[in-house]
């Protein structure tokens, strides 16, 4: 048992280290944005940033495509995850530098920053998880329990920075204590206007943090590697040492199909890992686990402030972080109920869908969405978000493990589908928010909805 538990934990401070830094930064933004010229602009810049640094996974993808067996992907990780480490350390430094390019001043070094390590955490998709499929397939739950920390956690150390911490306070206070001299019309200012508090600690600290994560991640890879009793949780079909071997060839008996019968399969069987699902079902998988991912991930998320800031500040951050903490508890969920239902993936597929267009009208009513000046209303929207990642997260688990036992090529390919899913639903949302300006912006400091 306490070989088990080490493995465990090794492989969910592994999971950890998968998104941390782009989820750090994510949450840090309220404190970031005062402090650079592009101002509340740096989201729409930090989404771009992301989808172009899948050229990592692509990279990846391909080389599995086209040469296999010459990617060490053992290598790969120790590289990659070391140069994260090292990129957040630079942002500690460098986050609030800036130069001037043609007359205009810019960010640039935390723009570039910020772009070394979405690579990092983009790429983790098309290593870290083919590289858990050497472990029993229990540690690869384990590990969607700590992918789903890597957002939790910094989330929670910026709670306990303070960030976003605010009161709305009379604008005229405000005004007052910025100009001595005011008009008439704004020395009567009686509208709210959100007021926000210092930082418990700086940024520097909160990037430091961020990097001793990454070191954490390093860690544990390293004793998932080397360490006598990970080596005795490897699967039957790898060898101590990571070397796959037959991972087509070996049929393993946790396989479960759901949707036919096995003389059916046996007719229309694909030539995709061990081919026990049919084309069309291997299609339908890809299709959901993109689907997912694209809401999740970049869909949803693009919008959450307009969702859930109408509804007030403390709305917007229970939210954000009920969010973080569903998905580590959907992945819990599955170490004691796992299933491999094709039916049932469709069906939360749907549920979590369906959540999502309520958050999404929402967003769309801002900013005087549905019970705005109701506690009712904050309630709801908190809970929506919760369920909606809950949900979905299951789901994603569920895909994992059919893929997992698929082999290591179906895990390579799973990795860059959430990250194409994730693209388009960045592709789709950046002109809706940015260009057209469909939504519009809510007010933590809601009065004027009645």
């Amino acid at each position: 048992m306490a070989i088990s538990i080490l493995t465990h934990v090794l492989a969910s401070l592994f999971g950890m280290g998968s998104w941390v830094t782009i989820c750090g930064v994510w949450v840090e933004l309220p404190l970031i944005v005062p402090h650079v010229p592009e101002g509340w602009n740096l989201p729409s810049y930090l989404s771009v940033i992301v989808q172009i640094a899948n050229i990592g996974p692509l990279f990846v993808t391909l080389m599995h495509r086209f040469r296999p067996g010459n990617l060490n992907e053992t290598a790969l990780i120790y590289f990659i995850v070391g140069f994260g480490i090292l990129a957040s350390l630079f942002l500690a430094f460098f986050w609030s530098e800036t130069v001037v390019v043609r007359g205009v001043e810019c960010s640039l070094p935390l723009l570039l920053l910020i772009f070394f390590i979405s690579i990092v955490d983009c790429t983790s998709s098309v290593t870290f998880l083919p590289f858990m499929a050497q472990l029993k397939a229990e540690y690869l739950m384990t590990y969607y329990i700590g992918e789903g920390l890597s957002g939790l956690v910094p989330a929670l150390m910026a709670m306990v920075q303070g960030v976003g911490v605010m009161e709305c306070v009379n604008a005229s206070q405000i005004l007052r204590s910025n100009e001595t001299h005011l008009n008439e019309s704004e020395r009567d200012a009686n509208y709210l206007v959100p007021h926000y508090q210092p930082a418990n600690f700086s940024v520097e600290a909160y990037f430091f943090f961020l990097a001793a994560m990454m070191v954490v991640c390093l860690v544990a890879f390293l004793l998932l590697n080397y360490h006598p009793s990970v080596a005795r949780e490897h699967s039957n079909n790898t060898t101590g040492n990571g070397d796959h071997t037959s991972h087509r060839k070996s049929k393993r008996s946790e396989q479960k199909p759901m949707m036919r019968s096995q003389k059916v399969i046996e007719k229309r069987r694909s030539a995709f890992g061990t081919g026990t699902y049919t084309w069309i079902q291997v299609v339908y998988i890809y299709i959901i686990l993109a689907w997912v991912n694209a809401l999740t991930n970049t869909v949803l998320p693009s919008v959450q402030s307009y969702a859930c800031l109408p509804y007030g500040d403390q709305a917007y951050h229970w939210s954000a972080t009920m969010a973080n903490v569903a998905n580590p508890i959907a992945c819990f969920i599955t170490m004691i109920y796992t299933q491999r239902s094709l039916v049932l993936m469709g069906v939360l597929t749907s549920i979590g869908s369906l959540i999502g267009v309520f958050i999404m009208s929402m967003a769309v009513l801002s900013p005087c969405p549905l019970l705005v000046n109701e506690t009712s209303g904050a309630v709801i929207i908190v809970l929506a978000w919760f369920f909606f990642i809950f949900v979905l997260s299951y789901v994603k688990v569920i895909v994992a493990v059919i893929l997992r036992d698929e082999g290591h090529s179906a895990l390579v390919w799973c990795g860059a589908v959430v990250q194409l899913g994730s693209m388009l639903g960045a592709v789709t949302m950046f002109p809706l928010v940015n260009v057209f300006e469909f939504f519009t912006s809510g007010d933590p400091c809601n009065s004027n909805c009645q």
